[in-house]
């Protein structure tokens, strides 16, 4: 089981001016300790549970087109963008600059949205639920339509209409980045990951929640013809041992998740100051981690 950190916190004690460094330190950190995977939130504003929306949050894509300047081996990618927060065509563009300024290493997440005070808040439309996914498949296909060397010609969908998807230079990636639809929704979002994605993250409350979800996947996938084992599966850890630095705690909650053909488990430290958590402890927790199957 490989390991990835998820960067949630930007309030250094240093305030805005030590960010800089900090992000540096921490990526260097990440490679150092063999990290696999750097991710940073796609929020306007921050979380209600992690300080609410007055305390800092950075821009994702500005911060991993940062990090991938200051790395060489991780992968990089947002968990998750939300559909609503940029127009699909831009958005692919995006993704493939970080792809090429980094070599090959961006990672697309994507997810239906549902953080409705950051777009009341900023003056971003937010549609109902079901227009979300709607708009979330065709972003799905318009990113795989960009990524195509064969076609780039105009895309109708009932929401998006593009004249062309050019996108050039193309990804560095083989045969282009990594898509990844964030979400454990049964019914949509499942059938999405088996429809359309390379990779899934999920947030289980426990490993039977896990197994349960993956099991859902492959009756998606079997539904659509889909090689199951072909599609990366990742989670997102929320226990507190992470944050409290409890290894012992941390090994044996995630003992439980050994066998269901868990990718990378990703660990979500609520610490404005990830380079030297990631020094004390992610480096010690890749380790022993690694022996988990």
């Amino acid at each position: 089981m490989r390991v990835g950190v998820h960067i949630n916190r930007f309030g250094h004690p240093g305030g805005a001016p030590a960010l800089g460094a900090e992000l540096a330190a921490a990526g260097q950190a990440a490679e150092a300790a063999g990290l696999s995977w750097i991710s940073v939130m796609d929020h306007y504003f921050q979380m209600e549970f992690n300080g609410g929306a007055e305390a800092p949050m950075l821009e994702a894509y500005t911060t991993l087109g940062f990090l991938a300047g200051q790395t060489s081996t991780v992968r990089l990618g947002a968990l998750v963008t939300g559909v609503t927060y940029r127009h699909p065509g831009l958005l692919a563009k995006i993704a493939t600059t970080l792809d090429v300024l980094s070599g090959g290493r961006a990672v697309l997440g994507l997810g239906a949205a549902w953080y409705e005070r950051e777009h009341h808040g900023l003056g971003v439309p937010y549609p109902p639920l079901a227009e979300r996914f709607e708009r979330l498949e065709e972003t799905l296909r318009i990113c795989l339509r960009m990524w195509d060397p064969f076609d780039d010609g105009p895309f109708e969908g009932r929401h998006y209409r593009l004249a062309e998807t050019l996108c050039v230079p193309p990804p560095v990636s083989s045969p282009r980045p990594e898509i990844m639809v964030g979400g454990g929704g049964e019914r949509k979002t499942l059938r999405l990951v088996a429809q359309y994605a390379d990779a899934c993250n999920l947030i289980p409350s426990s490993p039977q929640e896990l197994r349960h979800k993956l099991e859902v996947l492959r009756g998606h996938c079997d539904s659509v013809g889909r090689d199951y084992d072909g599609i990366r599966k990742t989670f997102v850890y929320t226990g507190e041992a992470a944050t409290g630095e409890n290894l012992d705690a941390l090994l044996r909650d995630l003992e439980g998740y050994a066998g269901l053909g868990v990718d990378t488990v990703i660990l979500a430290p609520r610490v404005g100051e990830p380079a030297g958590w990631i020094d004390r402890f992610a480096s010690r927790a890749v380790r022993r981690l690694a022996e988990l199957d």
